[in-house]
This record gives C-alpha cells, sequence and structure tokens, in this order.
C-alpha cells in the first residue's frame, strides 16, 4: 500500500501534517475527512529510485542523504530495540516514523513501512533507497529475516556501524590538529614572506651596505612568492586535477594504492584500517548467515584501496576453488598477518565469525594506537619546524638592522 504526506486542517484551525497508508490520493483524502481534518495537500511518498536504480546525477550533487552515517547507526540501534523486544517490523517502523527528527527521515521510513505493509521483504524494500543503505546493510538484513533472527542481525549491524563510526572519529581526531597546525604555519610563513619581509628590508634598499645572505635570500624567495604565487598555485591545482583524473582509472589507482600501502607510517596505517573493516565486514555477514562466498565479494567491495581489494578479490578466487580461507588470506602479503592467523583458528574451532571480529577488534585498536602515537610525534616536530621558519624570517629582518647599528657605532 502507498504512502502519503499531508498537509491538514483540524477543527481548531492548526495545521497538522503527517504520513499515511492509502491505496490512492483520493482514498487518502477520505481517510483525512473521517479523522475530522480537512486535507489540504496530500502528495505520494517516491524513494531515492522506485525501480532500485542509482540516484541521478543532480539529485546526488544538490541533495543530501537522509542518514548520515551517525543517524544511519541510531536508526538502527533503535529499530533493533523495538524488534527485540517483539514488536512486529510494520509497528516498529510506525513509530520510528512518528518519532523521526526530520521530514525526509520520517518519509523515509514511511515508504519503508508502506512496502512492508505491501508484502515486500524488508532488504527489498530497503534496497528500493541505495542512497541510504548499502548493498552490505541490505544483504544482513536479508539473512536476518531468512534466518528469523531480525532483532539479533539488526543489534549485530548497530554494533558494528557504531565500531567503524567511533574508529573514523578518532582517526580524523587524531590527524585534525597537525592538520590545522601546518595549516596555520603555512599561512603565518605566506604573510611574513609575502608583505612583512620585502617591507621591513625596503627600509635598506637604499643602503650602500651589503645585505646579509639569508636577508638576500629570503628577500629573493618572497619576489619569487609575490611574482610566481598565483601561477605556482594554479601548477598545484592543476596537479591535483590531473592526479584526480589519473585516479579514476582502475589501473593507475591500483598501482597508486599498492605504493601507498608500503609508505613507512602512513602505509601501515592504511594497511591496518582496511583490514579491520574488512574482518568487521565479513564476520557480521559470515555471523548473519550469508554465504561465505556472498559475504566474501561483499566485504572486498568495502574497501577503499584498490590493491587491497585485488588481493581480497584473488582470495575470493582461491576460496572459490576449495582453498580454506586462512590459506588464501596468508598468500596475500599486504594483509596483515593477523587476519589470517585468527581465520586460521575460526575454522579450526567453528567459530569464524567471532575470530574475525576479534581481528577487526584488534586491528582497529592498533590502528588507533598507531595514529594517536603519530599524531604525538607530529604535534611538536610542526610547531618546531614552525619556530625555526619564523625564526629565519625574524633573523633575515634584524640582521639589517644589527649590521647598521654596527656601522652607525
Amino acid at each position: 500500500m502507498p504512502a502519503f504526506s499531508f498537509e491538514a486542517l483540524d477543527a481548531e484551525g492548526r495545521v497538522r501534517r503527517g504520513t499515511l497508508d492509502a491505496d490512492s490520493p483520493k482514498a487518502a483524502r477520505g481517510l483525512l475527512r473521517a479523522q475530522a481534518l480537512v486535507p489540504l495537500d496530500v502528495q505520494a511518498l517516491a524513494g531515492d529510485a522506485a525501480d532500485g536504480s542509482a540516484p541521478g546525477l543532480g539529485q546526488r550533487l544538490f541533495t543530501r542523504p537522509v542518514f548520515n552515517a551517525t543517524a544511519l547507526a541510531v536508526w538502527t540501534r533503535q529499530l533493533a530495540g523495538l524488534v527485540a523486544a517483539g514488536l512486529p517490523l510494520e509497528r516498529a517502523l510506525t513509530a520510528l516514523a512518528e518519532e523521526a527528527e526530520s521530514e525526509p527521515q520520517r518519509h523515509l521510513v514511511a515508504a519503508l513501512r508502506a512496502e512492508v505493509n505491501a508484502g515486500a521483504p524488508f532488504a527489498r524494500a530497503l534496497a528500493l533507497h541505495p542512497r541510504e543503505f548499502s548493498p552490505i546493510y541490505c544483504a544482513v538484513i536479508g539473512a536476518g529475516e531468512a534466518s528469523g533472527a531480525l532483532g539479533e542481525v539488526l543489534e549485530r549491524l548497530a554494533d558494528d556501524l557504531e565500531a567503524r563510526q567511533q574508529l573514523r572519529a578518532k582517526l580524523v581526531g587524531a590527524a585534525l590538529y597537525p592538520a590545522i597546525v601546518t595549516l596555520v604555519a603555512i599561512v603565518i610563513v605566506l604573510f611574513l614572506v609575502g608583505y612583512v619581509v620585502p617591507q621591513v628590508a625596503g627600509v635598506f634598499a637604499g643602503s650602500k651596505r651589503a645585505l646579509p645572505f639569508l636577508t638576500v635570500a629570503m628577500l629573493a624567495i618572497s619576489d619569487f612568492v609575490r611574482s610566481y604565487g598565483w601561477a605556482l598555485l594554479g601548477a598545484l591545482v592543476l596537479i591535483a586535477a590531473g592526479l584526480r583524473m589519473a585516479l579514476a582509472r582502475p589501473a593507475f589507482r591500483e598501482k597508486f594504492d599498492g605504493w601507498w600501502l608500503r609508505l613507512p607510517l602512513v602505509g601501515r596505517l592504511a594497511r591496518g584500517y582496511n583490514a579491520a573493516r574488512f574482518a568487521s565486514t565479513l564476520a557480521m555477514l559470515a555471523g548473519a548467515g550469508v554465504p561465505i562466498l556472498r559475504a566474501l565479494q561483499a566485504a572486498a567491495e568495502t574497501l577503499n584501496n584498490r590493491a587491497l581489494r585485488a588481493d581480497a578479490l584473488h582470495a575470493l578466487a582461491l576460496v572459490r576453488e576449495g582453498a580454506p580461507l586462512a590459506s588464501a588470506l596468508a598468500q596475500k602479503k599486504r594483509f596483515p598477518g593477523l587476519l589470517s592467523m585468527f581465520a586460521r583458528l575460526g575454522e579450526q574451532t567453528g567459530r569464524l565469525p567471532q575470530m574475525l571480529e576479534r581481528a577487526a577488534g584488534q586491528l582497529g585498536t592498533e590502528v588507533q594506537r598507531r595514529a594517536l602515537q603519530l599524531a604525538t610525534i607530529l604535534e611538536p616536530l610542526l610547531i618546531v619546524a614552525m619556530g625555526l621558519v619564523v625564526m629565519l624570517i625574524v633573523l633575515a629582518v634584524l640582521m639589517p638592522i644589527i649590521q647598521l647599528n654596527q656601522f652607525v657605532r
């Protein structure tokens, strides 16, 4: 049964808004009149793509998703609690629609409820909104419906979403302070070199005495920045745009990601983060009852690093040919050895989802520890580097003054 959003007047003349299920707009207006409401506007709720196709370019550019990562985790946790408490799915969706924080969210949940009322599986209703719910999300929900343990699967899915969000937030938090310090340092240095140094050094331009080497070098840098600064900035923008276009090519992107993984510090962080995400997704899907080949395919698609994704897909081919998961992962040296070790323990004990989940937890903890260590080291180094640069600029300005003072004496 389709869902409709409405705007109507009650008996006291107040405007009421909401959603309801009806066979047609005419039937929806009849239901409103039966509730002593005067319908002003009745609109059918349309999903992101009624046929399950991807949203158009304009919709991706000019509209925001209804759920961000945090809101989706909260909504999943709320739905899991209602379903686990024994509430039917349709009533749980009705309660969530009534308590929605925004109008788009209310419309989305009402559209999901309408699809479920019409007899569609919940996973299929979610799949009609690919912008809000990823294929992995829908696959986990479908496995929960098939096994009859939807509430438990929703709890596990909410745990995974929250853990992933926490890991991402901690990594962003660790990188935020060094990024701010670097940006401020660049702005200060450009201001000193481009404005302060020429103003102060211009005082000594008429002097017949030779300026110190540091002052001459700083003036040369200042002239270059003032003359070619915009050209340099344009060149950097062109290089960034060219790199972005090159990264759109799969072959170049895979080579670039492979080179990125070989970097001393950030490479290990990238390996650990992607491996933790892969293990977490695989554990969640396997624990929900998704076949291992399908789970491996879905987990591989979550990897941002194309080199690791290629390794995961090759491991999938080996598993399809009959190889154990642990040996298939062990052949790929770019995956941490911890992942194949826990996979082997899981296959030997028959507790693969639990072992993979433990591996994901340890890898995530290790990534957080390394990120915090790197940020702790970078913070004083950046401050010292900024201090040295400013000191050189100040010396370039003060040395002619000191030289002139000695000449006067």
